[in-house]
């Protein structure tokens, strides 16, 4: 299937995304930090990236400029806790917005949504 990067300072939060999305196949990185994130993807090579914006080190929203700058077609999913965030103009950068929850069904269905709508460079 897929190579997804999960950023996220909340361990249970990696392992939850983590355990859900190898279960349907993925191949999953998780890092519980945003700062040097170029390199992790230039590494792993994401289809996706999934990214909290309040984290405890660095914000998500700087992360997804510094994302955006380097690899403007790479899908990233902000996820948040807070649904207020969807609203900063920082956030518009990202190809979706999803608000924390148990129930993955809404991340999942923009994952998909985000690997059918991206068209890797050759």
């Amino acid at each position: 299937m897929a190579r997804i990067l999960i950023v996220d300072d909340e361990e249970h939060i990696r392992t939850l995304y983590t355990l859900e999305l190898e279960d349907e196949g993925h191949q999953v990185l998780a890092l519980e930090t945003g700062k040097d994130l170029p390199t992790q993807i230039d590494r792993f090579h994401p289809e996706v990236v999934v990214l909290d914006i309040k984290m405890v080190d660095v914000s998500g929203l700087d992360v997804l400029q510094e994302v955006r700058d380097k690899y403007y077609d790479l899908p990233v999913i902000l996820c948040s806790a807070y649904g207020s965030y969807k609203g900063d103009l920082k956030s518009i950068a990202a190809d979706y917005y999803v608000v924390k929850s148990s129930d993955l069904s809404e991340l999942k269905e923009k994952i998909r949504s985000a690997l059918e709508t991206n068209i890797p460079a050759e």
